[in-house]
C-alpha cells in the first residue's frame, strides 16, 4: 500500500511542473484559492501547501528501507537533495543546507537496505518529503524538462520500500 501511494503522489508530484508550464493562467472565482502552480491575483496571498513530513521536534530522523537492488538510485537522490540544499533559491530549503546527514546500516532489513536519515536541526513548519524538497531544488528549467523530472521522481520513488519518522528531542550528552 505504501509503495503504491508514494509512486502516486511521485507521479502526481512529477506532473505537477508540467501542469503548471502548460495552461495559461486562469482568474479563479472570487475568494477561491488559484490553482496548484499558479499566483494568486494582485491583493490575495495563496495557502501553503501541507506538510506531508515535518517534525515537531529539535531533530529529526527517517528510517528508510530501500530495495536492496535500488541503493544506488536511492543514494544517487539523497546527493542531488543533500548537494541541492545550498544552491535554492528557496530560502527555507536553503536553511536546510548542513542538517541533512545519511548513513547505510550494515545490517539488512529483511530483504530491504536500511538508510537512516538525520535531520539536525530540524525546523518546525518545513517540508522534509524527499521529492518535495528535490523539486525545490531544481532549477525551472529543469522544471520544464517534463519528461525527465517525471522519470527521476518515478525511479526515486520506486526505490523505497518503506519508510517512518521519529521526532528526536536531545537529553543531554
Amino acid at each position: 500500500m505504501r509503495f503504491s501511494v508514494m509512486s502516486i503522489f511521485a507521479l502526481a508530484l512529477a506532473l505537477a511542473p508540467a501542469a503548471a508550464y502548460a495552461q495559461p493562467p486562469a482568474q479563479p472565482p472570487a475568494g477561491q484559492q488559484p490553482p496548484a502552480g499558479q499566483q494568486p491575483p494582485a491583493g490575495q496571498t495563496a495557502a501553503p501547501a501541507p506538510i506531508k513530513i515535518g517534525f515537531t521536534s529539535p531533530a529529526g530522523m527517517l528510517l528508510v528501507q530501500v530495495k536492496s537492488d535500488q541503493t544506488a538510485v536511492f543514494e544517487e537522490m539523497m546527493g542531488k537533495i543533500i548537494g541541492g540544499l545550498g544552491t535554492s533559491s528557496d530560502a527555507q530549503v536553503k536553511s536546510q543546507a548542513g542538517a541533512w546527514k545519511y548513513y547505510k546500516a550494515a545490517e539488512p532489513a529483511g530483504g530491504n537496505t536500511m538508510y537512516v536519515v538525520i535531520i539536525d536541526p530540524a525546523a518546525p513548519n518545513t517540508e522534509y518529503q524527499f521529492l518535495e524538497v528535490l523539486n525545490k531544488t531544481l532549477t525551472d528549467d529543469q522544471k520544464k524538462d517534463t519528461a525527465a523530472t517525471t522519470a527521476m521522481y518515478t525511479k526515486y520513488a520506486a526505490a523505497i520500500a518503506s519508510m517512518n519518522k521519529l521526532n528526536l528531542t536531545p537529553m543531554g550528552k
